[in-house]
Protein backbone atom coordinates (compact mmCIF):
# COMPACT_ATOMS: atom_id res chain seq x y z
CA UNK A 1 0.00 0.00 0.00
CA UNK A 2 2.58 2.57 0.67
CA UNK A 3 3.90 1.73 -2.58
CA UNK A 4 1.33 2.57 -4.39
CA UNK A 5 0.72 5.87 -2.33
CA UNK A 6 4.64 6.68 -3.52
CA UNK A 7 3.70 6.41 -6.79
CA UNK A 8 0.76 8.37 -6.49
CA UNK A 9 2.29 10.97 -4.69
CA UNK A 10 5.50 10.41 -7.94
CA UNK A 11 2.70 10.88 -10.21
CA UNK A 12 1.00 13.61 -8.57
CA UNK A 13 4.69 15.24 -8.54
CA UNK A 14 5.16 15.18 -11.69
CA UNK A 15 1.88 16.14 -12.88
CA UNK A 16 2.25 19.79 -11.14
CA UNK A 17 5.93 19.98 -12.77
CA UNK A 18 4.48 19.59 -16.27
CA UNK A 19 2.17 21.98 -15.61
CA UNK A 20 4.58 24.28 -13.87
CA UNK A 21 6.66 23.48 -16.83
CA UNK A 22 3.59 24.15 -19.59
CA UNK A 23 2.90 27.33 -17.93
CA UNK A 24 6.28 28.67 -18.08
CA UNK A 25 6.55 27.59 -22.22
CA UNK A 26 3.12 29.61 -22.93
CA UNK A 27 4.14 32.42 -20.48
CA UNK A 28 7.71 32.74 -22.17
CA UNK A 29 7.36 31.72 -25.68
CA UNK A 30 3.38 31.32 -26.58
CA UNK A 31 3.07 29.24 -29.82
CA UNK A 32 1.92 31.79 -32.77
CA UNK A 33 -1.70 30.16 -32.91
CA UNK A 34 -2.36 32.02 -29.31
CA UNK A 35 -0.71 34.98 -30.37
CA UNK A 36 -2.95 35.46 -33.38
CA UNK A 37 -5.88 34.47 -30.96
CA UNK A 38 -5.54 36.86 -29.23
CA UNK A 39 -4.49 39.40 -31.52
CA UNK A 40 -8.01 39.25 -33.59
CA UNK A 41 -9.89 39.23 -30.36
CA UNK A 42 -8.11 42.18 -29.10
CA UNK A 43 -8.62 44.21 -32.35
CA UNK A 44 -11.76 42.86 -33.06
CA UNK A 45 -13.31 43.83 -29.07
CA UNK A 46 -11.33 47.09 -29.91
CA UNK A 47 -13.28 48.34 -32.53
CA UNK A 48 -16.57 47.34 -31.81
CA UNK A 49 -16.20 48.70 -28.40
CA UNK A 50 -15.08 52.68 -29.78
CA UNK A 51 -16.14 52.57 -33.05
CA UNK A 52 -19.76 50.57 -32.76
CA UNK A 53 -20.34 51.29 -29.20
CA UNK A 54 -21.28 47.88 -28.40
CA UNK A 55 -20.43 45.97 -25.06
CA UNK A 56 -17.12 44.08 -24.79
CA UNK A 57 -18.18 40.88 -23.61
CA UNK A 58 -21.17 40.61 -26.37
CA UNK A 59 -18.37 41.19 -29.16
CA UNK A 60 -16.39 38.43 -27.10
CA UNK A 61 -18.92 36.51 -26.91
CA UNK A 62 -20.72 36.83 -30.41
CA UNK A 63 -18.06 37.96 -32.68
CA UNK A 64 -14.71 36.56 -31.41
CA UNK A 65 -15.91 33.00 -29.40
CA UNK A 66 -19.12 31.63 -31.24
CA UNK A 67 -18.23 31.24 -34.77
CA UNK A 68 -14.35 30.96 -34.21
CA UNK A 69 -11.72 27.91 -33.00
CA UNK A 70 -12.74 26.37 -29.93
CA UNK A 71 -9.49 27.96 -28.50
CA UNK A 72 -10.70 31.44 -28.84
CA UNK A 73 -13.52 29.77 -26.28
CA UNK A 74 -10.78 30.32 -23.33
CA UNK A 75 -9.67 34.34 -24.18
CA UNK A 76 -10.60 36.68 -21.93
CA UNK A 77 -10.15 40.32 -22.29
CA UNK A 78 -9.79 43.72 -20.79
CA UNK A 79 -10.97 47.29 -21.85
CA UNK A 80 -8.98 50.17 -20.48
CA UNK A 81 -10.62 53.00 -21.16
CA UNK A 82 -9.25 56.01 -19.56
CA UNK A 83 -5.98 54.81 -22.06
CA UNK A 84 -8.04 53.35 -25.00
CA UNK A 85 -6.75 49.87 -24.92
CA UNK A 86 -7.68 46.68 -25.05
CA UNK A 87 -5.70 43.58 -23.87
CA UNK A 88 -6.46 39.77 -24.67
CA UNK A 89 -4.78 36.87 -22.95
CA UNK A 90 -5.52 33.18 -23.62
CA UNK A 91 -6.98 31.89 -20.25
CA UNK A 92 -6.68 35.74 -18.56
CA UNK A 93 -2.51 34.95 -18.47
CA UNK A 94 -0.79 33.82 -21.51
CA UNK A 95 0.46 35.25 -24.78
CA UNK A 96 -0.97 38.54 -24.77
CA UNK A 97 -1.96 40.97 -27.23
CA UNK A 98 -2.95 44.33 -27.54
CA UNK A 99 -5.39 46.84 -29.39
CA UNK A 100 -5.03 50.91 -29.25
CA UNK A 101 -8.11 53.29 -30.06
CA UNK A 102 -6.80 56.41 -32.04
CA UNK A 103 -9.95 57.94 -32.61
CA UNK A 104 -11.15 58.94 -36.18
CA UNK A 105 -8.43 56.30 -37.30
CA UNK A 106 -10.42 53.24 -35.03
CA UNK A 107 -8.02 50.79 -33.25
CA UNK A 108 -5.32 48.75 -34.34
CA UNK A 109 -3.82 45.69 -33.45
CA UNK A 110 -0.43 46.25 -31.17
CA UNK A 111 1.33 42.55 -31.66
CA UNK A 112 4.47 44.57 -30.00
CA UNK A 113 3.15 46.45 -27.36
CA UNK A 114 4.52 49.63 -28.75
CA UNK A 115 1.90 51.82 -27.43
CA UNK A 116 4.18 54.76 -27.86
CA UNK A 117 5.42 53.63 -31.80
CA UNK A 118 1.70 53.23 -32.70
CA UNK A 119 0.17 56.56 -31.52
CA UNK A 120 3.28 58.30 -32.99
CA UNK A 121 2.04 56.83 -36.47
CA UNK A 122 -0.39 59.18 -37.21
CA UNK A 123 -0.98 62.48 -37.01
CA UNK A 124 -3.07 64.58 -34.05
CA UNK A 125 -5.00 66.55 -36.27
CA UNK A 126 -7.67 64.16 -37.96
CA UNK A 127 -9.84 65.42 -40.23
CA UNK A 128 -13.26 66.45 -38.61
CA UNK A 129 -15.98 64.39 -39.53
CA UNK A 130 -19.21 65.65 -41.33
CA UNK A 131 -21.89 65.50 -39.25
CA UNK A 132 -24.86 63.32 -40.60
CA UNK A 133 -28.34 65.30 -41.42
CA UNK A 134 -31.87 64.39 -41.83
CA UNK A 135 -32.45 65.06 -46.05
CA UNK A 136 -33.24 62.25 -48.13
CA UNK A 137 -31.16 59.23 -48.72
CA UNK A 138 -28.08 59.50 -49.71
CA UNK A 139 -27.92 62.97 -49.08
CA UNK A 140 -28.67 62.30 -45.87
CA UNK A 141 -30.69 59.30 -43.79
CA UNK A 142 -33.77 60.07 -44.46
CA UNK A 143 -35.33 57.00 -46.16
CA UNK A 144 -39.17 58.79 -46.52
CA UNK A 145 -41.95 56.85 -47.31
CA UNK A 146 -40.76 54.55 -50.44
CA UNK A 147 -40.53 51.59 -48.30
CA UNK A 148 -41.51 48.72 -50.52
CA UNK A 149 -44.04 46.26 -48.65
CA UNK A 150 -43.01 42.95 -50.58
CA UNK A 151 -39.06 43.68 -50.67
CA UNK A 152 -39.73 44.18 -46.24
CA UNK A 153 -41.75 40.89 -46.19
CA UNK A 154 -38.43 39.45 -47.84
CA UNK A 155 -36.12 40.64 -45.15
CA UNK A 156 -38.31 39.56 -42.56
CA UNK A 157 -37.65 35.86 -43.33
CA UNK A 158 -34.41 34.35 -42.19
CA UNK A 159 -34.44 31.90 -45.23
CA UNK A 160 -33.60 34.74 -47.33
CA UNK A 161 -31.63 37.30 -44.86
CA UNK A 162 -29.95 34.58 -43.14
CA UNK A 163 -28.68 33.51 -40.51
CA UNK A 164 -26.77 36.29 -38.04
CA UNK A 165 -27.93 39.09 -40.53
CA UNK A 166 -26.91 42.73 -38.77
CA UNK A 167 -28.01 45.08 -41.62
CA UNK A 168 -29.75 44.64 -45.23
CA UNK A 169 -30.09 47.93 -47.42
CA UNK A 170 -32.18 47.42 -50.59
CA UNK A 171 -31.68 50.55 -53.13
CA UNK A 172 -33.10 51.01 -56.19
CA UNK A 173 -33.07 54.40 -58.57
CA UNK A 174 -31.01 55.88 -56.16
CA UNK A 175 -33.22 55.81 -53.14
CA UNK A 176 -33.60 52.92 -50.08
CA UNK A 177 -36.78 50.57 -50.62
CA UNK A 178 -36.54 48.48 -47.81
CA UNK A 179 -33.88 47.87 -44.84
CA UNK A 180 -33.73 45.51 -41.67
CA UNK A 181 -31.35 44.82 -38.82
CA UNK A 182 -30.85 41.96 -36.53
CA UNK A 183 -31.39 42.41 -32.55
CA UNK A 184 -29.01 45.23 -30.77
CA UNK A 185 -28.26 47.12 -34.50
CA UNK A 186 -29.73 49.28 -36.52
CA UNK A 187 -29.21 52.13 -39.03
CA UNK A 188 -26.30 54.25 -36.87
CA UNK A 189 -24.03 51.00 -36.15
CA UNK A 190 -20.87 50.94 -37.96
CA UNK A 191 -20.01 47.56 -39.45
CA UNK A 192 -16.87 45.84 -40.45
CA UNK A 193 -16.92 44.98 -44.26
CA UNK A 194 -13.74 43.10 -44.02
CA UNK A 195 -12.95 41.89 -47.69
CA UNK A 196 -15.43 44.73 -48.82
CA UNK A 197 -12.60 47.03 -47.52
CA UNK A 198 -10.39 46.18 -50.49
CA UNK A 199 -12.71 47.31 -53.51
CA UNK A 200 -12.73 51.01 -51.00
CA UNK A 201 -9.01 50.79 -51.34
CA UNK A 202 -9.13 50.13 -55.31
CA UNK A 203 -11.49 53.01 -55.42
CA UNK A 204 -9.66 55.82 -53.10
CA UNK A 205 -5.98 54.81 -55.30
CA UNK A 206 -8.80 55.81 -58.38
CA UNK A 207 -9.43 58.93 -56.82
CA UNK A 208 -5.76 59.69 -57.39
CA UNK A 209 -5.71 58.55 -61.43
CA UNK A 210 -8.07 61.13 -61.81
CA UNK A 211 -5.65 63.65 -60.97
CA UNK A 212 -3.28 61.56 -62.58
CA UNK A 213 -0.56 60.57 -59.85
CA UNK A 214 -0.73 57.11 -60.87
CA UNK A 215 -2.28 55.09 -63.15
CA UNK A 216 -2.72 51.23 -64.20
CA UNK A 217 0.63 51.00 -66.07
CA UNK A 218 3.16 51.90 -63.73
CA UNK A 219 5.80 49.79 -62.39
CA UNK A 220 9.28 50.16 -59.99
CA UNK A 221 6.34 50.46 -57.31
CA UNK A 222 8.57 49.98 -54.29
CA UNK A 223 11.84 50.99 -53.22
CA UNK A 224 12.97 47.50 -52.24
CA UNK A 225 11.64 45.97 -55.74
CA UNK A 226 13.99 48.45 -57.16
CA UNK A 227 16.86 45.59 -59.06
CA UNK A 228 14.69 42.35 -58.93
CA UNK A 229 11.75 41.22 -60.99
CA UNK A 230 9.39 42.28 -58.99
CA UNK A 231 9.82 45.92 -60.41
CA UNK A 232 7.79 44.55 -63.47
CA UNK A 233 4.70 44.66 -61.51
CA UNK A 234 2.27 46.96 -62.56
CA UNK A 235 -0.62 48.53 -60.05
CA UNK A 236 -2.96 46.67 -62.64
CA UNK A 237 -0.99 43.25 -61.79
CA UNK A 238 -1.78 43.97 -57.74
CA UNK A 239 -5.54 45.56 -58.71
CA UNK A 240 -6.48 41.94 -60.49
CA UNK A 241 -4.75 39.66 -58.15
CA UNK A 242 -1.86 38.38 -60.47
CA UNK A 243 1.30 40.46 -59.28
CA UNK A 244 2.96 36.57 -58.90
CA UNK A 245 3.79 36.98 -55.38
CA UNK A 246 3.25 34.29 -53.20
CA UNK A 247 0.92 34.87 -50.16
CA UNK A 248 -1.24 32.06 -48.45
CA UNK A 249 -4.55 33.36 -47.09
CA UNK A 250 -5.62 30.43 -45.51
CA UNK A 251 -7.20 31.90 -42.59
CA UNK A 252 -7.38 27.95 -40.99
CA UNK A 253 -3.95 28.33 -39.31
CA UNK A 254 -0.85 30.75 -38.67
CA UNK A 255 -0.72 31.88 -41.98
CA UNK A 256 0.58 34.78 -44.42
CA UNK A 257 -2.64 36.70 -44.06
CA UNK A 258 -3.08 35.90 -39.93
CA UNK A 259 0.73 37.61 -39.56
CA UNK A 260 0.19 39.82 -41.25
CA UNK A 261 -2.83 41.38 -39.39
CA UNK A 262 -2.20 40.58 -36.02
CA UNK A 263 1.68 39.66 -35.61
CA UNK A 264 3.42 42.24 -37.34
CA UNK A 265 3.08 46.24 -36.59
CA UNK A 266 4.04 46.90 -40.18
CA UNK A 267 1.84 44.64 -42.01
CA UNK A 268 3.20 45.97 -45.59
CA UNK A 269 6.62 44.25 -44.76
CA UNK A 270 5.41 40.27 -45.24
CA UNK A 271 4.02 41.01 -48.97
CA UNK A 272 6.49 43.81 -49.89
CA UNK A 273 9.18 41.00 -49.02
CA UNK A 274 7.36 38.13 -50.38
CA UNK A 275 9.10 36.23 -53.59
CA UNK A 276 7.61 35.92 -56.55
CA UNK A 277 6.10 32.47 -57.39
CA UNK A 278 4.83 33.53 -61.16
CA UNK A 279 5.12 36.49 -63.74
CA UNK A 280 2.98 39.15 -63.19
CA UNK A 281 -0.53 38.83 -65.30
CA UNK A 282 0.12 34.97 -65.47
CA UNK A 283 -1.26 33.57 -61.69
CA UNK A 284 -4.66 34.76 -59.76
CA UNK A 285 -3.94 34.69 -55.78
CA UNK A 286 -6.61 36.14 -53.76
CA UNK A 287 -4.40 38.02 -51.53
CA UNK A 288 -5.12 40.91 -48.28
CA UNK A 289 -1.10 41.15 -49.11
CA UNK A 290 -1.76 42.86 -52.24
CA UNK A 291 -4.87 45.15 -50.92
CA UNK A 292 -2.21 46.44 -48.44
CA UNK A 293 0.62 47.15 -50.72
CA UNK A 294 -1.74 49.27 -53.04
CA UNK A 295 -2.27 51.36 -49.80
CA UNK A 296 1.09 51.84 -49.21
CA UNK A 297 1.49 52.49 -52.56
CA UNK A 298 -1.36 55.06 -52.99
CA UNK A 299 -0.37 56.63 -49.49
CA UNK A 300 3.49 56.90 -51.23
CA UNK A 301 1.81 58.66 -54.33
CA UNK A 302 0.09 61.08 -52.13
CA UNK A 303 3.23 62.53 -50.83
CA UNK A 304 2.48 64.88 -47.62
CA UNK A 305 2.50 62.75 -44.40
CA UNK A 306 -0.88 64.64 -43.08
CA UNK A 307 -2.66 64.38 -46.49
CA UNK A 308 -2.08 61.16 -47.31
CA UNK A 309 -3.79 60.30 -43.92
CA UNK A 310 -6.79 62.57 -44.61
CA UNK A 311 -7.40 61.30 -48.45
CA UNK A 312 -9.64 58.67 -48.03
CA UNK A 313 -11.63 61.16 -46.09
CA UNK A 314 -11.46 64.31 -47.93
CA UNK A 315 -11.56 62.53 -51.85
CA UNK A 316 -13.96 60.09 -50.94
CA UNK A 317 -15.69 59.73 -47.76
CA UNK A 318 -16.90 63.19 -47.31
CA UNK A 319 -18.28 64.01 -50.98
CA UNK A 320 -20.26 60.51 -50.56
CA UNK A 321 -21.51 61.83 -47.42
CA UNK A 322 -19.91 58.49 -45.72
CA UNK A 323 -20.17 60.01 -42.57
CA UNK A 324 -19.71 57.26 -40.45
CA UNK A 325 -16.88 55.66 -42.27
CA UNK A 326 -13.40 54.65 -40.30
CA UNK A 327 -10.33 53.81 -41.71
CA UNK A 328 -8.50 52.17 -39.42
CA UNK A 329 -4.46 51.58 -40.34
CA UNK A 330 -1.72 49.34 -39.02
CA UNK A 331 0.97 50.19 -36.26
CA UNK A 332 2.95 51.77 -38.32
CA UNK A 333 0.76 54.07 -39.97
CA UNK A 334 -0.55 52.12 -43.52
CA UNK A 335 -3.97 52.07 -44.39
CA UNK A 336 -5.22 48.21 -43.80
CA UNK A 337 -7.00 48.32 -47.49
CA UNK A 338 -7.17 44.37 -47.08
CA UNK A 339 -9.81 44.37 -44.32
CA UNK A 340 -10.57 47.17 -41.75
CA UNK A 341 -13.40 49.52 -42.62
CA UNK A 342 -16.57 50.26 -40.41
CA UNK A 343 -19.43 52.42 -41.59
CA UNK A 344 -23.17 52.14 -41.33
CA UNK A 345 -25.03 49.82 -44.48
CA UNK A 346 -26.62 53.40 -45.47
CA UNK A 347 -22.90 54.79 -46.09
CA UNK A 348 -21.88 51.50 -47.43
CA UNK A 349 -24.83 51.47 -49.89
CA UNK A 350 -23.86 55.34 -50.68
CA UNK A 351 -20.36 53.70 -51.75
CA UNK A 352 -22.43 50.69 -54.10
CA UNK A 353 -24.30 53.85 -55.03
CA UNK A 354 -21.39 55.56 -56.24
CA UNK A 355 -19.87 53.05 -58.16
CA UNK A 356 -23.15 52.02 -59.97
CA UNK A 357 -23.24 55.55 -61.26
CA UNK A 358 -19.64 54.98 -62.56
CA UNK A 359 -18.16 56.99 -59.78
CA UNK A 360 -20.08 60.49 -60.34
CA UNK A 361 -21.53 61.72 -57.23
CA UNK A 362 -23.58 64.86 -57.62
CA UNK A 363 -22.87 65.15 -61.55
CA UNK A 364 -19.59 65.37 -60.82
CA UNK A 365 -16.85 62.52 -61.87
CA UNK A 366 -14.81 61.19 -59.44
CA UNK A 367 -13.17 58.34 -60.73
CA UNK A 368 -11.70 58.51 -64.42
CA UNK A 369 -13.44 57.21 -67.61
CA UNK A 370 -13.54 53.02 -67.35
CA UNK A 371 -12.44 53.02 -63.74
CA UNK A 372 -15.68 51.15 -62.73
CA UNK A 373 -15.35 49.69 -65.80
CA UNK A 374 -12.26 47.79 -64.65
CA UNK A 375 -14.72 46.91 -61.84
CA UNK A 376 -16.72 44.87 -64.21
CA UNK A 377 -14.02 43.45 -66.54
CA UNK A 378 -12.72 39.66 -65.75
CA UNK A 379 -9.29 38.65 -65.58
CA UNK A 380 -8.25 35.47 -67.61
CA UNK A 381 -6.32 33.86 -64.55
CA UNK A 382 -9.41 33.93 -62.32
CA UNK A 383 -11.48 32.29 -64.73
CA UNK A 384 -13.65 35.34 -64.86
CA UNK A 385 -14.59 35.36 -61.33
CA UNK A 386 -12.44 38.43 -60.19
CA UNK A 387 -12.10 41.78 -61.89
CA UNK A 388 -9.36 44.14 -62.61
CA UNK A 389 -10.46 46.34 -60.03
CA UNK A 390 -10.64 44.39 -56.63
CA UNK A 391 -14.25 43.24 -57.15
CA UNK A 392 -16.33 39.81 -57.66
CA UNK A 393 -18.22 38.64 -61.07
CA UNK A 394 -19.20 35.50 -59.36
CA UNK A 395 -20.70 35.59 -55.70
CA UNK A 396 -19.54 33.73 -52.99
CA UNK A 397 -19.52 30.15 -53.98
CA UNK A 398 -20.67 30.56 -57.35
CA UNK A 399 -19.81 30.83 -61.07
CA UNK A 400 -20.53 33.49 -63.15
CA UNK A 401 -23.92 35.26 -62.79
CA UNK A 402 -25.33 34.27 -65.41
CA UNK A 403 -24.70 30.60 -64.33
CA UNK A 404 -26.38 31.46 -61.00
CA UNK A 405 -29.46 32.60 -62.93
CA UNK A 406 -28.44 36.44 -61.90
CA UNK A 407 -28.40 39.53 -64.22
CA UNK A 408 -25.01 39.01 -66.53
CA UNK A 409 -24.32 42.96 -65.48
CA UNK A 410 -24.07 42.04 -61.57
CA UNK A 411 -20.74 42.41 -59.42
CA UNK A 412 -20.03 42.40 -56.13
CA UNK A 413 -18.00 43.21 -53.47
CA UNK A 414 -17.51 39.92 -50.56
CA UNK A 415 -16.03 39.84 -46.97
CA UNK A 416 -15.50 37.49 -44.36
CA UNK A 417 -18.17 35.97 -42.55
CA UNK A 418 -20.89 37.24 -45.18
CA UNK A 419 -20.48 40.37 -45.72
CA UNK A 420 -21.53 41.24 -49.08
CA UNK A 421 -22.88 43.89 -51.49
CA UNK A 422 -24.14 43.22 -54.94
CA UNK A 423 -24.38 45.94 -57.92
CA UNK A 424 -27.11 45.41 -60.95
CA UNK A 425 -26.96 48.33 -62.99
CA UNK A 426 -29.57 46.50 -65.28
CA UNK A 427 -31.82 46.88 -62.47
CA UNK A 428 -31.05 49.89 -60.69
CA UNK A 429 -30.17 47.95 -57.62
CA UNK A 430 -28.24 47.54 -54.48
CA UNK A 431 -28.29 45.34 -51.95
CA UNK A 432 -26.11 45.55 -48.99
CA UNK A 433 -26.04 42.01 -47.13
CA UNK A 434 -23.94 42.81 -43.29
CA UNK A 435 -23.34 40.04 -41.02
CA UNK A 436 -21.59 37.30 -38.62
CA UNK A 437 -22.52 34.37 -41.11
CA UNK A 438 -19.32 31.96 -41.30
CA UNK A 439 -19.00 30.11 -44.86
CA UNK A 440 -19.07 26.80 -43.05
CA UNK A 441 -23.35 28.01 -42.68
CA UNK A 442 -23.53 27.66 -46.38
CA UNK A 443 -25.73 30.96 -46.92
CA UNK A 444 -24.97 32.50 -49.84
CA UNK A 445 -26.16 36.29 -50.43
CA UNK A 446 -27.56 35.00 -54.17
CA UNK A 447 -30.76 33.98 -52.50
CA UNK A 448 -31.60 37.30 -51.07
CA UNK A 449 -30.37 39.32 -54.46
CA UNK A 450 -32.55 36.42 -56.52
CA UNK A 451 -35.96 37.41 -54.05
CA UNK A 452 -35.50 40.82 -54.34
CA UNK A 453 -35.11 40.85 -57.93
CA UNK A 454 -38.03 38.26 -58.37
CA UNK A 455 -40.53 40.79 -56.85
CA UNK A 456 -39.26 44.24 -58.36
CA UNK A 457 -41.28 45.89 -61.50
CA UNK A 458 -38.99 46.07 -64.55
CA UNK A 459 -36.53 48.50 -65.07
CA UNK A 460 -38.26 52.26 -65.02
CA UNK A 461 -35.43 54.36 -66.89
CA UNK A 462 -31.82 55.67 -66.26
CA UNK A 463 -30.81 55.92 -62.51
CA UNK A 464 -31.43 59.03 -60.61
CA UNK A 465 -28.09 60.48 -61.50
CA UNK A 466 -26.75 60.66 -65.04
CA UNK A 467 -23.75 58.90 -66.03
CA UNK A 468 -24.57 55.69 -63.67
CA UNK A 469 -25.66 53.51 -67.12
CA UNK A 470 -22.46 54.24 -68.99
CA UNK A 471 -20.75 50.93 -70.28
CA UNK A 472 -17.49 51.78 -69.61
CA UNK A 473 -14.33 49.80 -71.07
CA UNK A 474 -11.40 49.18 -68.29
CA UNK A 475 -8.78 51.81 -68.75
CA UNK A 476 -5.54 50.88 -71.01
Amino acid sequence: MRFVLRILKALALLLVLVVIAAAGWLFIRPPELLRVGDGYAAKIVCSNVFIAGREAEDVLHDDVQAPGSPLLRLVRVSVDRDNDRVTARFMGLFAPSYALYRGAFGCTSVSDGNFEAAANAVPFDPPAKVQANDALWPKGEGTGDQQDGKIAVLLADTGVAGPAMRAIVVVRDGRIVAEAYGPGFSAKTPLIGWSMTKTVNATILGRLMLGGKISFDDENLLAQWKNDARARIKVSDLLGMESGLAFNEDYGDVADVTRMLYLNPDMVSLPANAPMEAAPGQRFRYSSGTAVLLSRIWMDRVGNTQGAFSYPHDALFSPLGMTSAVFELDARGTFAGSSYLYATAHDWARFGQFLLQDGVWNGQRLLPEGFVGAMRTPTAASNGRYTQGQAWLAGPGDGSSAEAGLPEDTFWLTGHDGQSMAIVPSANLIVVRLGLTPSWLNYQPQVLLKAILAVLPQPRGPPQQAGSQRQTQPLP
